[in-house]
């Protein structure tokens, strides 16, 4: 059932079988041994991909609950929920990883000893049932209502510049200017497209930036910024040290949109691990002093 369910998520049985750490023919004849068992066909291979038939999709979310009945009455067995111990998996986005989530983490380590943790990074939203992970720090507005949600505090959302861009081009007064202005762009799932908030009315709207140059990761959208490569719009906790040095300016302050929300999330369960709960007691007001610790920079 795991292979088979591995499978599907993966969208093929040779990256299910690299997951799994099992030789592709192994998890093959696994998932064609499971095949004859139940007497039907549950998964249609082609060239490109995988696709569940009929009776494979309906197999395939009684697979998923029972395998997570299976891991529930394994963790029962190894204690986790009657003391703190076990693995704990975690995942974040990168840069909050770096900056707040970390330090958080090799304290609450140095308290726990029998507990382990895995910290997934990605700026992609990972699903906490696919990935089998406890717990997550989710940027932005929540869409998912069967998530328990913990709010931890708050992100501003800001426009920098290097005081170099922004002699030789000048200040932006609006953010229409933007358009028209060097710009270096984080592609993020919770930053994009470029939104601003008129502050006579309070209507949000978006600006069409033509990227002088399109990043992946804060940290380069920052060097780059410092660089005089372009104006950047990132999170607040992105450029806070080049700000405090000089090196960057917040522009346009005041047609920010709200701070964005950071919350702790978990699914819900009628028993919740030790584990966890030792770790949302442990972290949940550690992060919420570490993202107050901002505070608002004069602009140019």
């Amino acid at each position: 059932m795991a292979m088979l369910v591995s499978s599907v998520e993966e969208g093929s049985l040779s990256a299910a079988a690299r997951k799994m750490r099992v030789p592709v023919a192994t998890l093959t004849r696994n998932v064609n041994d499971l095949e004859t068992l139940v007497g039907t066909k549950l998964l249609v291979r082609t060239t490109r991909k995988l696709e569940l038939t009929d009776a494979g999709t309906e197999y395939v979310a009684s697979a998923r609950h029972i395998l997570e009945q299976v891991d529930e009455q394994e963790r029962r067995a190894a204690g986790e929920f009657t003391a703190p111990r076990g693995e704990l998996v975690v995942t974040t986005p990168v840069q909050v990883a770096r900056l707040r989530v970390l330090p958080v983490i090799t304290q609450f380590l140095s308290l726990y000893p029998e507990i382990r943790i895995k910290l997934v990074q990605s700026d992609r939203n990972v699903d906490l049932v696919d990935s089998r992970a406890d717990v997550a720090i989710r940027i932005g507005r929540l869409r998912d209502s069967s998530l328990v949600a913990t709010r931890v505090g708050t992100l501003r959302v800001v426009v920098a510049a290097s005081p170099a861009l922004l002699e030789t081009h000048g200040v932006p007064k609006t953010p229409e200017e933007l358009s028209d202005y060097p710009c270096v762009v984080f592609d993020s799932p919770y930053l994009a497209p470029w939104r601003f908030r008129n502050p006579a009315t309070g209507d949000i709207f978006t600006v069409a930036d033509v990227p002088r140059l399109l990043v992946s990761s804060p940290d380069a959208a920052a060097y780059a910024a410092i660089d005089g490569v372009g104006a950047t719009l990132v999170l607040e906790h992105d450029v806070a040290d080049a700000v405090n040095a000089g090196k960057l300016q917040f522009i346009l302050q005041e047609f920010e949109v709200e701070p964005i929300p950071v919350n702790l999330v978990h699914l819900s369960q009628n028993i919740m691990p030790v584990k966890l709960r030792r770790f949302l007691d442990f972290a949940t007001p550690k992060l919420r002093a570490a993202l107050a610790d901002f505070g608002r920079i004069p602009s140019v």
